[in-house]
């Protein structure tokens, strides 16, 4: 069973692009210069203008380099979500990586814009999503840590800066190339693993903690059952699992799952008749959490993740 989670569009995140402008997969996003002019069957929103003719979809926004981060993900919800013009989790992740790359020029310098600002607004507490990593941070068990659909990565680079040692995971090798590149710029050591995340090629127990945020919202019932009772196999000490709680799930984020305390209730109640010892802990902070703790603590993986090691240089300031 394969499970699929919002990530950088199935293209190449990195691959050349003419100055403003990037096209992939019948989407092509453009960055607006000069003053919004309305245009004749297109959607227009305060930062957007999107229009659809035939199969081809465009996109012209007035984003600068500032504003790229991670919580581009809610201004294109909030002013495109509901027009009908974005055709599900695909077109939200394409449109999402040409924005990107169409606001600063060439792969690495716009990605690496992006991440630094991300970080930042999650590590300063402005971010929406900083206090889900913060309660992650503050419920992780040991010093090792495995993140199950790690997206973009920013757990886990926040993990690494505060001194663990982390594989990100993610079903997308782009994305796991893209954070790999990152991380070593960042002078952040994540390693990082492109696989499914209900068959994860480690040893059983080779983690000390394996989270899994945001990720079960987008799989079935059942994908869902099977990335748990992996990572409940990949766990020396404790599962932490968050969950965002939606009216309705979030479709052009590709949610399928809707969740609430009592839902959670019912998942732990299962899981301690499949796995007899473990201990469940359901919680709301932001969301919801679910926390499941191994009976007795595991020993080591006898092949454990290779190890960690900062890289032997950093790039200097200014280099990225």
């Amino acid at each position: 069973m394969a499970v699929t989670v919002l990530g950088p569009a199935p293209v190449d995140p990195l691959a050349p692009a003419p100055r403003g402008v990037w096209s992939g997969n019948g989407v092509r996003v453009r960055r607006r210069r000069g003053p919004h002019r309305d245009h004749a069957g297109t959607v227009c929103t305060p930062r957007f203008c999107a229009q659809r003719r035939g199969g081809a979809l465009t996109v012209e926004h007035d984003l600068t380099p500032d504003e790229l981060s991670d919580e581009l993900a809610i201004l294109l919800t909030d002013e495109l979500g509901a027009s009908g013009v974005l055709r599900g989790q695909p077109d939200f992740e394409l449109v999402f990586t040409g924005i990107v790359r169409s606001t600063v020029d060439g792969g690495m310098p716009a990605w690496s814009r992006f991440y630094r600002n991300s970080l930042a607004a999650l590590e300063s507490g402005r971010a929406a999503f900083a206090p889900v990593h913060e309660r992650a941070m503050q419920l992780t068990a040991g010093s090792q840590v495995l993140d199950l659909g790690s997206c973009f990565g920013f757990f886990p680079l926040r993990m690494s800066r505060a001194g663990f040692e982390v594989t990100a995971t993610d079903l997308s090798a782009p994305t796991m190339d893209l954070l790999s590149r990152v991380s070593f710029q960042l002078c952040r050591p994540v390693r990082t693993l492109a696989c499914d995340a209900a068959h994860v090629p480690i040893a059983d127990g080779a983690a000390d903690t394996v989270t899994a945020l945001h990720l079960l919202e987008h799989l079935s019932p059942a994908a869902g059952d099977a990335v748990l009772a992996e990572a409940l196999r990949l766990a020396r000490r404790r599962v932490i699992v968050a969950v965002p709680f939606e009216d309705e799930p979030q479709a052009c984020y590709g949610h399928v799952r809707r969740f609430d305390v009592a839902e959670l209730v019912r998942l732990g109640e299962r899981l301690s008749h499949t796995h007899p010892g473990v201990r469940v802990t359901v919680s709301e902070h932001h969301g919801g959490w679910l926390v499941l703790d191994q009976a007795t603590k595991r020993s080591r993986a006898r092949t454990p993740n290779s190890p960690i090691a900062p890289p032997d240089s950093c790039p200097m300031p200014g280099t990225m």
